[in-house]
């Protein structure tokens, strides 16, 4: 996926440290994201034969710690 998507143009960071504050914690290090693209979009890749609940959780976590 970074291939075609560096392909096509777009920049992307693979594997990037993301921190996380959490009240008064800082991690340096909350999670790291798959793909980054244009800074925009988080990517997430999984190679797995079905969504289990767990993935939504990751997807609300990572959401949460970007955002706030």
């Amino acid at each position: 996926m970074y291939y075609e998507l560096t392909n096509i143009g777009l920049f992307v960071e693979k594997q990037k440290a993301i921190p996380a504050i959490w009240n008064d914690l800082k991690m340096e290090i909350g999670f790291r994201a798959d793909l980054i693209v244009e800074n925009k979009v988080i990517i997430e890749l999984k190679s797995i034969e079905a969504i289990a609940p767990v993935h939504l959780k990751q997807l609300l976590t990572s959401d949460l710690l970007t955002h706030g």
